[in-house]
């Protein structure tokens, strides 16, 4: 069985690539993130190809998974960085990242990260608001610098997406509204250190078809066109990842290249994909502890938990469990749930699992590759995961950050 590209069973023994999945386990211990670079660079590449009647310059965005060894991977293949915090521009460079092939974005960002993003030369600023465009014009004349804005455009629509990851409807808190945009744009001589040059777009993440984000870059054109010196339009992001094999209808990268590539000859175009490129090239490797049955139901305690991936805890989303030994046995449904002291501890429900899963035995829970490691925490004190990386040619892994410590837990303070 095959559930992506890079992770699929061979002699009844789950792989990430050409590496077998119990050999790390084993290794390094559980819980413990693996990716597959391979399968990051292959939808890299793939997105550049759909958009490349374009020439769309593409942004990671970092949120996704800052992992140093994936930030450089992806710069190395040519990418830029999409940040949204200062700490993420950060680990930008010194990933290698050309400072002017960096995205600041993010909502609120501070007068602190503002000053450091541009004494580094970040090469775009995503503007939510007036206030802070005229914090970066005051601190960009202090530092006799010219920054470089693209302003983010609200278009209050509702993409075809979970609701706790859709950003462009009216309610939410990102972007500005028409007007808004409207005004700065009329009154852009008014900042001599910032060039008002694009307008930025994202209407969420996870998005199950093109049309809500052709229609949000139909008004950002719509918006833009009675000033002939804003060419440049961010689309942002937002591509789906295949959480389930019964996914088959989510729109390709081809699909959204199709869909908006006629409305974009012409223009400077930037995307900032996360998800889409390392979602699916990631699992989580667990181990289970406990089995026991009550209340009429399975249950299978494993040794990871919403301290390492919080998703199914905050978004109720749901990820694909299978065994890293393939078994014959009968199938049945079990609640998967982790050691920690809340309820919402469940990483997934109903999950079919054959019935001689036993303490002891590997699970790989999928499509970790996307808010995983980035949301982790060390809550009930847990240390958090060991990340691993299989290579770019799939036959060797490595760790790409070792598992904390419980004195790591306690470094600092006081």
């Amino acid at each position: 069985m095959t559930f992506n590209t890079s992770v699929r069973y061979h002699d009844g023994q789950l792989f990430v690539d050409d590496v077998a999945a119990a050999d790390m386990a084993q290794a390094v211990g559980t819980p413990v993130y693996v990716y597959s670079l391979k399968h990051v660079l292959a939808q890299y590449h793939a997105l550049r190809e759909a958009f490349a009647p374009l020439g769309a310059h593409i942004h990671y965005s970092a949120k996704a998974n800052a992992n140093l060894a994936l930030l450089r991977a992806l710069i190395g293949a040519g990418a830029g960085i999409d940040a949204v915090s200062g700490g993420e521009i950060y680990k930008a460079l010194q990933a290698g990242a050309d400072p002017r092939h960096v995205v600041f974005a993010g909502v609120g960002k501070t007068q602190a990260e503002l000053r450091y993003a541009l004494a580094q030369g970040v090469g775009w600023f995503n503007v939510e608001n007036a206030a802070e465009l005229d914090h970066i014009e005051r601190i960009a004349a202090e530092l006799g610098v010219r920054a470089r804005a693209a302003l983010r455009f609200n278009p209050d629509i509702t993409a075809n997406t979970h609701p706790n990851i859709a950003t462009g409807h009216g309610g939410a808190k990102f972007g500005m509204p028409a007007d808004a945009v409207r005004a700065l744009l009329q009154a852009r001589h008014r900042y001599a250190h910032v060039m008002l040059a694009g307008v930025h777009v994202h209407i969420g993440s996870q998005l199950g078809d093109t049309h809500a984000t052709q229609a949000a870059v139909e008004r950002a054109l719509e918006l833009i066109a009675p000033f002939e010196d804003v060419r440049t339009l961010n689309i942002g992001g937002g591509f789906p990842a295949r959480y389930h094999a019964a996914q088959t209808e989510l729109p390709s990268f081809q699909a959204f290249a199709d869909a908006l590539t006629p409305l974009l000859r012409g223009y400077e175009v930037l995307i900032e994909p996360g998800r889409s490129l390392v979602a699916e090239a990631g699992v989580l490797l667990t181990q289970v502890l406990y089995r026991k049955a009550q209340g009429g139901q399975h249950i299978v305690i494993v040794d990871a938990s919403m301290t390492e991936l919080l998703r199914p805890a905050l978004y109720g989303a749901r990820h694909e469990i299978v065994p890293v030994r393939a078994s014959t046995a009968p199938v049945q449904l079990v609640q998967v749930v982790g050691p920690v002291c809340e309820t919402t501890d469940t990483l997934g429900h109903d999950v079919p699992l054959s019935d001689d899963v036993r303490e002891g035995d590997w699970l790989a829970v999928l499509t970790c590759g996307a808010y995983g490691m980035v949301m982790a925490s060390n809550y009930n004190a847990r240390p958090r995961p060991a990340e691993v990386v299989v290579s770019a040619a799939g036959d060797t892994w490595r760790v790409a950050r070792p598992r904390e410590t419980w004195e790591m837990l306690v470094a600092g303070e006081g």
